[in-house]
């Protein structure tokens, strides 16, 4: 319990160190939010740091916000074997402002960083891959942005003609229809209006 609340206390010294944003306790977990110039730094700090040694990155995560000024959030989920600890170190940044690779300090980073870049579309710098990683070559977009449609831009099937996968551009066209606009409620209302009428001789 001891160890516990001198490595509580060494999280929060974090604000004396480091320019962080802000630090919030959810669920016994640390959240640490950080401007994108600092990240580098802080997380060679956890890393490296005997109070903290972050050695394992477990994860990086992306979460997109459209409403916020800043929508995108890179999370990089970080554990402590010896202290048996994780923290959660956050990055909120626009879809103009490109983020440091941490390749040099985690080389787990490399997939994750890929990965986001092809789902979210968040540039890291001087990462030495950065390229699709789950979408097909040539696809346009990135498919976990809220604003991305959800049927996509492109359809891709198997033409007996030619003998090989194609893709197509989407159409939506659909045949004239004519609609009823009475509602299937207010018919039946009427017809137990019209059953409550009627008296049973």
């Amino acid at each position: 319990m001891c160890n516990k609340k001198i490595f509580i206390k060494n999280i929060l010294s974090l604000k004396k160190v480091y320019p962080i944003e802000k630090i919030q306790k959810i669920n016994n977990e640390f959240i640490i939010v950080v401007k994108p110039e600092y990240l580098l730094d802080l997380l060679t700090f956890l890393k490296n740091n005997v109070l903290y040694q972050y050695k394992i990155l477990s994860s990086i995560s992306g979460v997109d916000y459209p409403l916020k000024k800043k929508r995108f959030e890179v999370c990089y989920d970080l554990l402590s074997v010896i202290y048996n600890s994780r923290v959660r170190v956050k990055v909120c940044l626009n879809e103009l402002t490109s983020i440091e690779s941490c390749m040099e300090i985690y080389s787990a980073a490399n997939w994750y960083e890929r990965e986001i870049w092809d789902l979210y579309g968040v540039f890291f710098k001087n990462h030495k891959d950065l390229r699709r990683i789950l979408t097909d070559y040539g696809f346009e977009g990135h498919p976990l942005r809220k604003d991305f449609p959800l049927s996509g831009y492109v359809e891709v099937k198997y033409s007996e003609n030619s003998k090989r996968v194609i893709s197509e551009t989407l159409e939506f066209a659909q045949e004239y229809r004519v609609f009823d606009f009475a509602s299937p409620w207010s018919i039946t209302k009427d017809i137990s209006e019209q059953s409550s009428n009627v008296i049973v001789k």
